[in-house]
């Protein structure tokens, strides 16, 4: 159970590298948040070696997505030209 917890651990701390990186570059809360929360559980679930605080990191991390606070895709309008 060790080895799982390391490696979903681990996956954790990329993850949130990476949104940690993201927020530094488009200075998006919701970015900052989410990278946050999930080092917080990565880092809780290594001291403690114990599953439960990767479950209530992920699932806090779903319940800011719920609201709102993800960036979501980039849309941009296409403008028709008329002739």
């Amino acid at each position: 159970m060790n080895i799982v917890i390391y490696v979903i651990s681990g996956l954790f701390i990329l993850l949130a590298c990476a949104l940690l990186f993201s927020w530094y570059r488009t200075r998006h809360l919701g970015l900052l948040l989410m990278g946050v929360t999930y080092g917080l559980a990565a880092a809780l679930a290594l001291m403690i070696m114990t599953w439960w605080p990767l479950a209530i990191g992920f699932l806090s991390a779903w319940a800011l997505r719920l609201m709102g606070l993800d960036p979501g895709l980039r849309h941009e309008k296409k403008r028709s030209e008329s002739c």
